[in-house]
């Protein structure tokens, strides 16, 4: 809630010091649970920074939670830190060149759906979908050609069955919002003006519900999209 990284950097200096006790061998779980929360720290940590050295750390945090947290012995758990591996290797492809990284983001939230069933954790698994559907998105954005945005808009879809206007508002705008970016990724690789105008549906949709929350910065965001929208229908 703070900008900033120092209340951040005190976080991973406090999770360092209980894996001092709480070790491997001794408590596995404990340990792969305090690597996970360590992960979640560095990878918040990282967005804030430049560069790729706290997400990279964050990455081998989770990575050490998965050798305990594993399919078999705690499913739950093993899918939350897959989730969230994806998303420290998704912040890290997004800061790289080349779609390796975020090719592995895509498998980590594969791996998650596995257990995170629509059936079992309903908003669990569509808030999986929207980040499967985010990695794809920018793997699409240097990619040629337009299907792995198709299954970007694809993973979306299923996220908005169970993120619903209704139930889940924000959650709701803001994957209307991803759809709106992926429409307009689509008009730039294939020059169909029909992209740009369910991309502004999306975004005003999105916009819509960022107004009545009075959620200032999601707002600003939307208006850029829309900025965005109306400079490509210039002639």
């Amino acid at each position: 809630r703070e900008t900033g990284t120092e209340t951040l950097e005190r976080a991973v200096k406090a999770y360092q010091n209980a894996l001092q006790e709480r070790t491997r061998d001794d408590v596995p779980l404990d340990w792969a649970a305090t690597q996970n929360n360590l992960g979640f720290a560095l990878e918040t940590l990282g967005q804030r920074q430049t560069g790729t050295e706290a997400l990279e750390r964050a990455v081998n945090a989770y990575q050490n939670a998965l050798l305990e947290r594993t399919h078999d012995r705690v499913p739950l758990n093993w899918a939350m830190t897959q989730n969230n591996l994806g998303n420290a290797l998704r912040a890290m492809g997004l800061r790289e060149t080349g779609t390796e990284t975020l090719k592995q983001a895509v498998n980590a939230y594969q791996n998650a759906l596995q257990v995170r069933t629509r059936d079992d954790v309903p908003l669990g698994w569509a808030a999986t979908q929207n980040n499967l559907g985010n990695a794809l998105l920018a793997m699409g954005k240097r990619e040629t050609g337009t299907e792995t945005l198709e299954r970007a808009v694809n993973a979306y879809q299923n996220a908005l069955q169970e993120r619903t206007r209704d139930r889940a508002p924000m959650d709701w705008a803001s994957t209307q919002g991803n759809l709106g970016q992926t429409e307009i990724v689509f008009f730039d690789k294939t020059g169909d003006p029909t992209h740009l105008d369910a991309a502004e549906s999306y975004v005003l949709a999105a916009k819509e519900v960022f107004e009545e929350a009075q959620a200032t910065q999601f707002i600003s965001m939307a208006d850029t999209q829309l900025a965005e929208i109306t400079t490509r229908r210039v002639p």
